[in-house]
């Protein structure tokens, strides 16, 4: 098999493609021939060495493949030689084949695509969490999302116009064209324009009721202050610590220094009826029943046709270093694939 290791941090160029036996899977466990990966931000902070989750290193990161069964181990269904699936994988994703545990496999639907299936486990779980499970989003509400290009916007979009809700995204200019076409009602140039002072101009000076923050530093701040009475603030990711492509310690200081350590106080959000959450999917590998709950409520919306990732680009596992460019030169919109 092939795979794509970090084998120090850095710049993009560190990714290094390997070639190592093909992994037999253990009893309880699937082997996939992978067909897609994708590529999270998650991935790229690890290869900056900005990772807390991250395996010592070299590792090989990836938490999301789509592809077909080709072996089982011990105790799992034979049914599942030969299906088309998608998985979530804990790291080991950048890989062309890769042995996963069974609850952590889904059967792709009729119509899905490798591609689509390896776009679906990072960006539309959190997005679900985000928007439905804890973010409660009702129709008639208000959604600002940030980062309304990437996936997870994207996948929130989806989802948040389903439910009836009104979308304001943040995004460089040159996406706003297509992320209409997409469904966000109201956008605003992040480079440009500062996000809450146009979003109280679109609210006519009401608050919103919920706010999908991966930024942090002040923009958690900012939320806050635009939530609306019972609004909610969830944030997961704090991507302003990773400016350039190098890890950079100030950098990562002075977004821990804009944080808002004494808003969130107790007291404050009894007073203001707001709520802040926080949402990261790789620390719920303990819940993947939940998961599985949340999956198949999200290929019933596939079946609707309102589930539909967007993919950006797919690189070749040789390209992989042009891929991280790709994304942190925020080019995409939608998801970035590694293809074998």
């Amino acid at each position: 098999m092939r795979q794509i290791w970090i084998s120090k941090a850095g710049v993009p160029e560190v990714l290094e493609l390997k070639e190592a036996p093909d992994p037999d899977p253990r009893a309880g466990e699937l082997r996939i021939r992978v067909e897609a990966s994708g590529i999270n931000f998650a991935d790229i902070l690890g290869r900056m060495g900005l990772y807390p989750d991250l395996p010592r290193l070299p590792v090989v990161v990836g938490y999301e493949v789509g592809g077909r069964v080709d072996a089982i181990g011990a105790g799992v269904n034979p049914d599942w030689l030969g299906r088309d699936v998608f998985a979530m994988t804990r790291f080991g994703g950048y890989a062309d084949v890769v042995c996963v545990p069974e609850k952590q496999v889904f059967v792709r639907p009729a119509g899905m695509s490798a591609e689509q299936g390896a776009a679906i486990p990072v960006n539309y779980f959190t997005a679900w969490q985000l928007v439905v499970v804890m973010g409660g989003l009702k129709a008639g509400e208000t959604m600002l999302v940030h980062s309304a290009g990437g996936g997870v916007g994207i996948a929130a979009t989806q989802i948040a116009k389903h439910l009836g809700a009104t979308v304001i995204g943040t995004a460089s200019a040159t996406k706003h064209e297509e992320l209409r076409r997409l469904g966000v009602d109201h956008l605003i140039d992040y480079r440009s324009e500062d996000f809450e002072a146009r979003t109280r101009e679109i609210m006519a000076g009401r608050g919103v009721e919920l706010i999908l923050d991966a930024v942090g530093g002040d923009s958690f701040k900012k939320g806050y202050r635009l939530l609306s009475p019972t609004g909610r603030l969830g944030m997961f990711g704090i991507s302003s610590a990773a400016t350039g492509k190098e890890r950079s310690i100030a950098s990562a200081l002075r977004t821990i220094a804009s944080m808002p350590w004494f808003q969130f106080t107790p007291v404050a959000l009894i007073d203001a009826n707001k709520g802040v959450f926080g949402v990261n999917l790789g620390h719920l590998w303990g819940e993947v029943e939940r998961i599985r709950g949340w999956a198949d409520e999200l290929l019933e919306l596939w079946n609707q046709g309102v589930v539909r990732p967007q993919i950006a680009r797919t690189f070749h596992f040789e390209d992989a270093a042009a891929a991280h460019h790709y994304i942190q030169d925020r080019r995409n919109l939608g998801k970035v694939l590694l293809v074998p």
